[in-house]
């Protein structure tokens, strides 16, 4: 018999039937519910539809029903009834319509508004009816309640798994799970080889960037598997990016550990989810060392650390930066003491030397501003460079290895109490085993409760082993006497190994960070430098400014006094040569010449050797022959014969005479003039 709520009004319209199944694998093997589906065909026949005017909408097959976004046929549907073309509409439960209260209740309110009727297996509902309506929205609530209790079941299950580091979930490229379930390494060698070429160049280049360029300027490329589509799981070679390197050297699951809770994803409205990245704080669980890995995980922290250092380098608030290839020794590492900002680093050629300058110019930048200050870099790079060595002095490790030892004296007394505390939750670990495996095993009700209890005092030993093994791994990285032997050594030979000229910069400055958090520098009379040390430690330096180039330039007055006095002596080649023998240099560290010695000559207002020698009534070849009657020639014979006192005066061995050694000559010969040496000339036969 017709059921009485429906009208002629109803079957005036047609009747459509919403058929779903939530995912592919349901619609391949729960093939039973799909036949009751379309089962509901007849029960609109029998109300009094003719077939074809039943309207079947199978199109969303394999899609789930918490929302409504991509589900074609229920919007089609909702269109219908909203063109009041649709008298039924027919579901084998409100599950299939809607598994989401807002869908639901729209559906219902169409229905209500266009006077449609509502079907499902149970029997009909009028939506304009309060009761009927009542119970359709209990039954949407319950739909919706269903579906919730289904997902916190299976998210308990994963919970549970990933509590114990079983889990399995998609690896990353250079991963793969064996048929056992266990994440081993790739057996490609090729794909290990390029994650490993990954990881060693980051370690010897500390950034990410220089990583991606090794890539590329090889010619190298970098795995990539395939996640979804037709090619899903093949292996791809394409081209090495700089996200991709990022992501896998923030991967936690190359060092061999399980990792769950990394990321949060919630559903938009459009159907579309959005993936957000969890702070390692705030992860789930982390369970070091579950699998095979290509780093240690002491390696993944310490790569951590320099890639949020680099990232300290990008953004608004810069404060740091990877180490570079300059020779400034405190790129990255100063702040300006005026107004807080980053200084960068400007290079210049001096003395045939690059040299840094630490300039502060964010004001200058994002305001439009003067450049705070600036800070000559050679002075601070040699101030904190001396600091350096003083704090690797052999002295101030003695200091702090005694201190180390007195650590480590007062957490050896505590190993026993940790020891005994394992003991004790392995002994009633063992008691629990025991009972258990004495219980009848057909007993449940007794056997249930003491497999809970010695799964509970399972879980309270490896708690407690846990945290001794942790303890026993802070005290082997104490100091014993061969590692405290060795740092002394280092100690020693450190100063050798900071003033090696092949150490290259960047590796410099790696081992500054290692000491030093940042150095703020003011530049006023003096240069004032705070330096704060790792651990909190604060030094103040207290420089002077370096002095112009033009008094740097300035010849000592040392130097020309030295001079003046040689000129005296000497010509200017010779006073040079005196000079180098001294071990005097210019101010370029360059041994002194006949041009540099001629030059402060005439800077200084020095006389030359010449004048000197005339001030003191020295005359020339030409002066003394007319003097004495002969020609130039006697006089420079008389001069090598020694009769004549001659002294050089330039550089060309030109000399002036002593007039004092004319009385030598007369009295060689008597008291007469010599007379003037003859020369004949022979006729040609």
């Amino acid at each position: 018999m017709p059921d009485l709520k429906v009208t002629p009004q109803h079957l005036e319209r047609d009747a459509y039937l919403y058929i779903r199944q939530s995912t592919p694998r349901q619609v391949l093997e729960n093939t039973e519910s799909t036949q009751r589906q379309y089962g509901l065909r007849d029960r609109a026949v029998a109300l009094g539809w003719p077939l074809e005017r039943i309207h079947v909408l199978d199109c969303d097959l394999g899609k789930s029903g918490s929302q409504s976004a991509g589900r074609d046929g229920f919007q089609k549907l909702v269109s219908e009834v909203a063109l009041s073309k649709a008298g039924l509409v027919m579901g084998l439960e409100v599950s299939r319509l809607a598994r989401n209260s807002a869908d639901w209740h729209r559906l219902i309110e169409l229905c209500s508004l266009a006077g449609a009727l509502i079907l499902d297996e149970d029997g009909i509902y009028d939506p304009a009816n309060f009761n009927d309506r009542l119970l359709l929205g209990l039954k949407g609530t319950m739909s919706e309640a269903e579906l919730h209790f289904l997902k916190a079941r299976m998210r308990g299950g994963m919970i549970n798994k990933a509590r114990r580091g079983e889990l399995e979930m998609r690896p990353p490229v250079g991963l793969v799970y064996r048929d056992d379930g266990v994440l081993i390494l790739d057996p490609d060698a090729e794909v290990q080889a390029a994650v490993r070429l990954v990881f060693e160049t980051f370690d010897r280049t500390g950034s990410a960037l220089q990583t991606v360029k090794l890539f590329r300027d090889q010619g190298l490329q970098f795995p990539r598997r395939i996640r979804k589509g037709l090619n899903k799981g093949e292996l791809h070679w394409v081209r090495a990016e700089h996200s991709r390197i990022l992501q896998v050297l923030h991967n936690p699951r190359y060092a061999g550990a399980f990792v769950y809770g990394r990321v949060r994803t919630r559903r938009l409205p459009d159907g579309k989810h959005s993936t957000t990245k969890v702070p390692r704080s705030d992860w789930q669980f982390v369970i070091p060392g579950a699998h095979a890995g290509y780093i240690t995980w002491v390696q993944y922290e310490t790569n951590q650390k320099r890639l949020a250092e680099n990232a300290l380098g990008f953004g608004k608030a810069r404060k740091a930066g990877p180490a570079r290839e300059g020779p400034a020794l405190l790129q990255g590492r100063v702040i300006c003491g005026v107004c807080g900002e980053r200084m960068g680093v400007h290079y210049s050629i001096a003395y045939h030397q690059t040299v840094p300058t630490y300039v502060c110019q964010e004001a200058a930048v994002r305001r439009a501003e003067k450049i705070c200050q600036r800070v000559p870099g050679g002075v601070v790079d040699q101030a904190i460079s001396h600091l350096l060595l003083e704090l690797m002095e052999p002295l101030t490790l003695e200091v702090a290895l005694a201190v180390q030892q007195e650590v480590e004296m007062r957490i050896t007394e505590t190993d026993s109490l940790r020891r005994k505390h394992v003991e004790r939750a392995q002994y009633e670990a063992e008691l629990a085993q025991r009972r258990y495996m004495n219980v009848d095993p057909d007993h449940r009700l007794v056997a249930d409760s003491l497999e809970a209890e010695w799964n509970n005092k399972l879980r309270s030993l490896a708690e407690a082993q846990e945290q001794y093994e942790q303890q026993t791994q802070k005290q082997r990285l104490l100091i014993d006497s061969q590692v405290r032997e060795q740092l002394l050594s280092l100690a020693t030979d450190f100063p050798r190994v900071w003033n090696d000229p092949s150490v290259e910069h960047r590796e410099r400055k790696r081992i500054l960070r290692l000491l030093i958090e940042d150095v703020t520098l003011i530049n006023g009379e003096m240069i004032q430098a705070h330096v704060r040390l790792r651990g909190g430690a604060t030094r103040t330096l207290t420089l002077a400014k370096p002095l112009p180039i033009a008094q740097i330039r300035k010849t000592k007055p040392e130097v020309v006094a030295e001079i003046n006095a040689l000129l005296d002596r000497y010509c200017d080649r010779e006073v040079a040569e005196v000079l180098n023998q001294q071990g005097r240099r210019t101010w370029q560290d360059e041994p002194f010449n006949l041009k540099k010695i001629a030059h402060i000559r005439q800077a200084f207002n020095l006389k030359c050797r010449y004048d000197r020698l005339r001030a003191r009534g020295l005359l020339t070849a030409k002066e003394m022959s007319v003097r004495q009657g002969v020609t130039t020639t006697t006089i420079n014979l008389w001069a090598r014969e020694g009769r004549l006192q001659k002294h050089r005066y330039d550089n060309a061995r030109r000399c002036l005479y002593d007039p004092v050694g004319e009385q030598a000559i007369l009295k060689g010969h008597g008291g007469r003039r010599p007379k003037q040496p003859t020369f004949t000339v022979a006729q040609a036969g």
